[in-house]
């Protein structure tokens, strides 16, 4: 059997290499199924593939599954693709895997889909409907939707334990396409511009239930992470086979197991520090002593959950992210010290928040010399509620839900927030040693 995974093409509004990182996750996944003798996957949105080149790759590839991975502003050219698909290639199955259809399946209704994942992981449901159409599979398919089904019917999704992840082979990422999406910094995309990232997929799941995240449903309440020695041989392989420059750890919470980080930083003080790094966790989870282990062990940029420093706000947030403004400070203060940035994701439109909320927010992390990184309210229960695209276009995070938005005045002024002239760009580029300047 012939399998394609596909990010289809798109104009997006936000670049994460790790949301894309998915695509060749599952690609390699289905390599190890018996039914599957060739997988190809593509990330034709990053590529900025034009419809001739996906007509060429569909017809020319003539896969008996194509795996269109979605996500939450992917999809609005769905319906073209399938056009393409049923037209090109019109014996080929085709089934949907993402972020978006775990939140918003119903949105998918419309589709002429064959299936759609609606729960678990996204390699375990592909390869679930791969072995229904080699005649392999178990009734029902574990967190799949067939054509004519309801999403009411499905049966839960299988999320993956981490020794059954099977990581991406960097030689299929267009990697250097991905670091064209950074070079302008002023986009607040999460990447370091100018140099060469390595997306490692340390973990899945998070407890911590923002009501505004996606993570908790996608990939479920429970932590679930590689070895640590899993993780450092992958950098060490991946780094040897290419010249990466610095290390992404794609985790929805990456300090959420101490022990293990604290023991991922001695490994790498332990190497001499040779991979400068980032992540992404919650300022609950990140101590002073934790946060001088992982400068120590090259960390230059953490990102954190500022959402807001508003009083007003906390109620829309789960206690554990309820921070004053003293206690980010501190940790500004002390990332300034170890010379790792501090990424501050913010909330526009957060209930409960005003723009003066907003506004000194804002002021007070740039104040206290930190990066941030502005993004727009979205409602997970009102995403899952979504019955169509054009419902489920409107939680993309960069646009006030029509239904939500204040009066035009305040709207104004959160928008100033996020598309505001800002001239400030990271200086932490300079802390990442450059191997690629000739290539550049």
């Amino acid at each position: 059997m012939k399998v394609l995974v596909l990010w289809p093409p798109h104009v997006p509004s936000y670049f994460n290499a790790g949301h894309h990182i998915s695509t060749f996750l599952t690609a390699n996944y289905l390599r190890t199924l018996p039914e599957v003798d060739q997988v190809r996957a593509v990330d034709a949105g990053a590529l900025n593939y034009t419809w001739k080149e996906i007509g060429d790759l569909l017809y020319q590839e003539r896969a008996d599954v194509l795996a269109v991975m979605n996500d939450f502003d992917n999809v609005d050219d769905l319906p073209r693709l399938l056009t393409y698909v049923r037209t090109l290639s019109p014996d080929t199955k085709v089934v949907t895997a993402g972020r978006l259809s775990s939140q918003a399946p119903r949105s998918f209704d419309g589709y002429d889909l064959d299936a759609v994942v609606v729960g678990g992981d996204p390699e375990a449901g592909v390869a679930a409907y791969v072995r229904h159409v080699a005649g392999t599979g178990q009734a029902p398919l574990p967190g799949v939707v067939l054509r004519g089904q309801d999403v009411s019917d499905a049966a839960p999704g299988t999320f993956l334990p981490a020794s059954e992840w099977v990581l991406p082979a960097v030689e299929e990422i267009p990697y250097q396409a991905y670091e064209r999406m950074y070079q302008r910094d002023q986009n607040k995309f999460c990447g370091i511009p100018q140099r060469r990232e390595l997306v490692v997929p340390a973990s899945r799941g998070c407890p911590v239930n923002c009501s505004f995240c996606e993570v908790p449903t996608f990939q479920g309440l429970r932590d679930r992470r590689l070895t640590v020695e899993r993780t450092i041989d992958y950098i060490r392989d991946s780094f040897t086979a290419h010249p990466f420059e610095y290390v992404a750890f794609y985790a929805p919470t990456f300090t959420l197991d101490r022990k293990w980080t604290e023991r991922l930083c001695r490994e790498l003080i332990a190497l001499g520090s040779p991979y400068p790094w980032k992540c992404a966790t919650t300022v609950a989870h990140l101590s002073e002593p934790l946060l001088e282990a992982m400068a120590a062990s090259g960390c230059v940029r953490v990102s954190v959950g500022v959402e807001t420093l508003d009083p007003s706000g906390h109620p829309a947030l789960p206690r554990l992210k309820r921070m004053e403004q003293q206690r980010y400070e501190e940790l500004a203060a002390a990332c300034t010290r170890l010379g790792v940035e501090l990424n501050c994701f913010v909330i526009m439109g957060l209930p409960g928040t005003t723009p003066e909320g907003a506004e000194n927010t804002v002021r007070a992390i740039r104040e206290a010399s930190g990066r941030v990184r502005p993004t727009v309210y979205s409602s997970m229960d009102r995403l899952r509620a979504a019955t169509c695209p054009a419902e489920a276009s409107a939680f993309n995070r960069q646009l006030l839900h029509p239904d939500e938005a204040p009066d035009r005045e305040t709207a104004q002024r959160l928008y100033g927030l996020v598309y505001g002239r800002e001239d400030w760009v990271t200086p932490v580029t300079e802390r990442v040693p450059q191997r690629l300047e000739q290539a550049r």
